[in-house]
C-alpha cells in the first residue's frame, strides 16, 4: 500500500507541510467557533477499498497536486501584506510537491528496476515446447530414480539368504584389509590394491534444465597408459595387455578387456572381479554432483572417455543378473538408461523388462509402457510386447486390474509377433496343439516371413525370458489366448493386417546401431551379432564395441582386427590369472 492511500486513510487528504504556527492557531479557532464545539468530521472511508486501489501514476499524481495547490481569486479589499504572505506560503507548498514527486519518481524507476532484475533472472517466458519437454524429463526421472541401497548386490543376497550366511561367506574370502573407500555400486575386495590417484576425473559440464551433464576426463599421465593399452591390443597378444593391469591394476580398458578373456575361458569369478574393479576407479571419479540415484545426471555417449561407464555397467549388472539379483540388475539398467534416455546407446529397452518381471516390479513396468509408448513406441518391440501381457496378468492375478486388459494385451503381442510363439514353446518343451502349428498364421510360415531385423529381436526375447513362462499359470492362459487369436484371424479381423503392416514397415533394412551393439556385449551364443558393413570400420572391441559415427576421440582406434581363438581354456585361464597381482595358486577359478 502507497504511502498517498495510508495518508488518506489516515484523513489526511493534503500533503502536510509547514505553516505559521499564529495562523494554524487562528483556523483552530475560527473552527471550534464555526463548530458550536463540535468534533471535526470524520472522513468517511472504506478501508479495505484501499487495499485494492492502485496506485496512481506520477501524472495523476501531479495533476491531483496542481488541482489542491491551484491559487484561489484574490477577494475584493485583501490587505497587500496577507496576499504577500499567501504567495509565500504558496511557493513553499509547491516545493513540497516537487519533492514529492521527485521521491515518487524515483521509487517507480526502483520498483522497475527490480522487475527488470526478476525478468531478467526468471528468462523468457517458456513456450508449449519447452514446458512439454519439462515435463517428460520430470516423468523420466521419476521413472528412472531409484534407491542406492539397490545398486548393491550384496544387499539383495542378504535379503534372499540371511545376513549371517552372507557375512560368512565374505570372511572366509577375506585375506587382507587395504582399506579401500566404498563406494555406491561396488563393494571393494580386500585384495585390490590401494586405488590411489590413477589419473581418471569427472567435470560438470553444464545444466540443461532439470537435467546436469557431466564428463570423464583423463590427465597425460592416463592418456600415456592409455596409449600404451591400444598398442597392446593391436599387438594382439594377451601377454601386452595384462602387463597394462600389472603396472597400473585400476586401467578400466584393460580390465574390461582382460575381463572378456576370462569370460572367454569360463573364469567367470574372475571376469566378475576385474569388471567390478573397473567400475570402482570410475566411481571413486565421480563428480560431487554426479548423483545415480537422482535419474537426471547425463554422460555423452559420443565422448570416447564417457563410454567406459556403458560398458562397465551393463557388463556388471548381466553378471548380476545370473547371480540371480534381479532387482540389483534392474536397478543398475535404469541407471544405464538415466544416462542418455533419448539416444539409449546400449539399447536398455531390450533387457530392462526382463529384470522388471524377475523382480517382481510389474506396476512400474507397466507405467513404463504407458508412459513411454508415445515417444518410443515400446509396443512395436517384441520384449515389450510380451512383457507388459505377462505383467498385467500378475497384475489382474493380484486384483489390480481385470483380467480382460491383460488378454487384451497378450493377443495384441501374438498379433503383431506371432513368431514368437512356436520357438518359445518349445524352448519351455511344451508340446504345441497340433491345430496351432497346422495354422499359417503361427505356422513355419510365421518364422520364414519375418525380416531378419526383427527375427534377431525374437531370438533374443526367446533365449533371454523362457524362464519367465515356465511358470504354472501363464501357460494355459497362453494357450486360451493363442486360441483367441486364431479365431480373430479367421474371421478377418482387420487388426491382423493392420499389424502385419506395421511389421515389414518398421522393420525393413538392418537393425540400429545401439542394438547391434547390445546383441554384441549380451554374447548370447543363440543370438550372434549382425554387424553390417556400415557399422563398423575397424575391429569390434570388447571394451568398446560399434563406436557412434559421430564419435569425438581423443584416442585413435586399433586398425587391425582382433582373432581370439580358445584351443585350452583351463591353460589359458590360470595363465591370466597368474599375471594378476591378486593371483591365488589355492583358489578354485570358478
Amino acid at each position: 500500500m502507497s504511502s498517498r492511500v495510508l495518508r488518506k486513510l489516515q484523513g489526511d487528504t493534503g500533503l502536510r507541510v509547514d505553516s505559521d504556527p499564529e495562523k494554524d492557531a487562528e483556523d483552530d479557532l475560527l473552527s471550534v467557533a464555526a463548530g458550536g464545539g463540535a468534533k471535526k468530521k470524520q472522513l468517511n472511508v472504506n478501508r479495505y477499498d484501499l487495499l485494492n486501489q492502485q496506485s496512481l501514476s506520477e501524472s495523476e499524481v501531479k495533476e491531483d497536486d496542481d488541482n489542491e495547490t491551484e491559487p484561489t481569486q484574490d477577494q475584493d479589499g485583501a490587505d497587500p501584506a496577507d496576499k504577500g504572505a499567501k504567495r509565500k506560503k504558496k511557493k513553499k507548498k509547491k516545493k513540497a510537491v516537487k519533492a514529492a514527486l521527485a521521491q515518487r519518481s524515483s521509487e517507480d524507476n526502483f520498483d522497475g528496476d527490480e522487475i527488470d532484475q526478476v525478468n531478467r533472472l526468471l528468462g523468457p517466458v517458456a513456450s508449449a515446447e519447452s514446458v512439454q519437454h519439462a515435463a517428460e524429463v520430470q516423468r523420466t526421472k521419476e521413472l528412472l530414480s531409484i534407491d542406492n541401497r539397490n545398486l548393491n548386490p550384496n544387499n539383495e543376497l542378504k535379503r534372499i539368504f540371511g545376513v549371517k550366511i552372507v557375512q560368512s561367506e565374505q570372511r572366509k574370502k577375506s585375506r587382507t584389509r587395504t582399506h579401500l573407500r566404498n563406494t555406491g555400486i561396488v563393494t571393494p575386495k580386500d585384495t585390490w590394491p590401494i586405488i590411489g590417484k590413477q589419473g581418471i576425473t569427472m567435470r560438470y559440464c553444464e545444466q540443461k534444465g532439470q537435467v546436469q551433464v557431466f564428463s570423464y576426463e583423463h590427465n597425460s599421465d592416463y592418456q600415456l597408459v592409455q596409449r600404451i593399452f591400444l598398442q597392446a591390443v593391436e599387438s594382439l597378444n594377451p601377454d601386452n595387455v595384462v602387463a597394462v593391469i600389472h603396472s597400473h591394476p585400476y586401467h578400466v580398458d584393460a580390465l574390461l578387456q582382460v575381463a572378456e578373456l576370462c569370460k572367454m575361458s569360463e573364469d567367470l569369478q574372475m571376469a566378475a572381479d576385474l569388471v567390478e574393479r573397473a567400475l570402482y576407479a570410475l566411481e571413486h571419479a565421480f563428480h560431487p554432483l554426479f548423483n545415480l540415484a537422482q535419474g537426471n545426471c547425463r554422460l555423452d555417449y559420443c565422448r570416447q572417455e564417457n563410454r567406459a561407464l556403458f560398458i562397465a555397467l551393463f557388463k556388471h549388472l548381466t553378471m548380476v543378473g545370473q547371480r540371480a539379483c534381479h532387482r540389483t540388475a534392474l536397478e543398475l539398467s535404469k541407471v544405464v538408461l538415466s544416462l542418455d534416455p533419448d539416444d539409449d546407446p546400449l539399447a536398455m529397452v531390450l533387457v530392462i523388462d526382463l529384470y522388471a518381471l524377475r523382480s517382481r516390479q510389474y506396476s512400474w513396468l507397466v507405467r513404463l509402457a504407458d508412459e513411454w509408448e508415445a515417444s518410443r513406441n515400446l509396443s512395436q518391440l517384441p520384449n515389450f510386447a510380451y512383457s507388459t501381457a505377462v505383467a498385467r496378468f500378475h497384475l489382474a492375478v493380484q486384483g489390480a486390474i481385470e483380467m480382460a486388459d491383460a488378454d487384451a494385451s497378450l493377443q495384441l503381442a501374438l498379433i503383431m509377433f506371432p513368431g514368437v510363439l512356436s520357438p518359445l514353446l518349445e524352448k519351455c518343451s511344451v508340446q504345441v496343439d497340433h491345430k496351432v502349428l497346422a495354422h499359417d498364421f503361427f505356422g513355419p510360415k510365421a518364422q520364414t516371413s519375418m525380416p531378419p531385423a526383427l527375427a534377431q529381436l525374437v531370438q533374443l526375447y526367446v533365449a533371454r525370458c523362457w524362464p519367465v513362462w515356465k511358470e504354472a499359470e501363464l501357460l494355459p492362459w497362453l494357450e486360451r489366448n493363442t486360441h483367441a487369436v486364431l479365431a480373430r484371424v479367421d474371421s478377418k479381423d482387420p487388426l491382423v493386417s493392420e499389424c502385419d503392416g506395421h511389421r515389414r514397415r518398421r522393420y525393413q533394412g538392418a537393425p540400429p546401431k545401439n542394438i547391434t551393439r547390445h546383441i554384441v556385449l549380451a554374447d548370447l551364443k543363440e543370438v550372434p551379432p549382425a554387424i553390417s558393413p556400415g557399422d563398423s570400420t575397424g575391429p569390434v572391441m570388447s571394451f568398446d564395441p560399434l563406436p557412434p559415427a559421430d564419435s569425438i576421440n581423443l584416442y585413435e582406434r586399433p586398425r587391425r582386427p582382433r582373432t581370439a581363438t580358445v584351443d585350452n581354456a583351463g591353460a589359458l585361464s590360470l595363465f591370466f590369472r597368474s599375471l594378476l597381482p591378486t593371483y591365488n595358486a589355492n583358489e578354485p577359478p570358478g
